[in-house]
This record gives structure tokens, C-alpha cells and sequence, in this order.
């Protein structure tokens, strides 16, 4: 199962890009100061109950997001209380958020 670590370029501080892959399936997600950008693996309402920013973009079978890049150009399809606290909103893609996350 690879499991692939990379450094994601924002505008001020670093960020880090989470890749698993499997036989049947993947999940994504960046890592950055204030929260999580993510794939639809991760689930938004257990993560919002302690009050974490994170939002969640999603794919599908035919364009599943595999990449930190993918989540990038992706538009934020769910998000936390206190993400949308932070200004993220519905709609925004993934680096808009991202920004907002460092």
C-alpha cells in the first residue's frame, strides 16, 4: 500500500500533501496549520463535534481525487463550523481554501 508524503506551496507557510493508495480504493488529504483539505473519506461531522477546520471535496469512480494537486482544483463540497469560520465557503476550490488554512 504506498503511502506518498509530499510538500504542498502556499502563499506563507508549508503545507503537506497525504496520499494512500490501495488495491480498490485511495484517500487524499493536505495538512496545514489551521486544518485538513480532503477527500470525502474523511468525515466532516465527527471532525466538526472537535471543532477542527477541515473541508472535504469529492470525487468519483470515473475522476477520483488521488493527489494533493487533485484537491487543489477541486471545489469544497463540505467544510466544518470552524472552516467556514476561517472564510472558507461552499464552492471555493481547494487551493482558495488551502490559503486559507496556513
Amino acid at each position: 500500500m504506498p503511502i506518498t508524503i509530499t510538500g504542498v506551496e502556499t502563499k506563507r507557510k508549508p503545507a503537506t500533501g497525504v496520499s494512500v493508495v490501495w488495491d480498490e480504493g485511495q484517500f487524499v488529504f493536505i495538512v496545514a496549520p489551521k486544518g485538513l483539505v480532503a477527500c470525502g473519506a474523511i468525515d466532516v461531522e465527527v471532525l466538526d463535534k472537535f471543532n477542527f477546520a477541515v473541508t472535504v471535496s469529492e470525487g468519483t469512480v470515473e475522476q477520483p481525487l488521488v493527489t494533493p494537486d487533485d484537491l487543489l482544483k477541486a471545489n469544497v463540497m463540505k467544510l466544518t463550523k470552524k472552516a467556514e469560520e476561517l472564510g472558507i465557503k461552499i464552492g471555493m476550490s481547494g487551493k482558495e481554501a488551502l490559503d486559507k488554512l496556513v
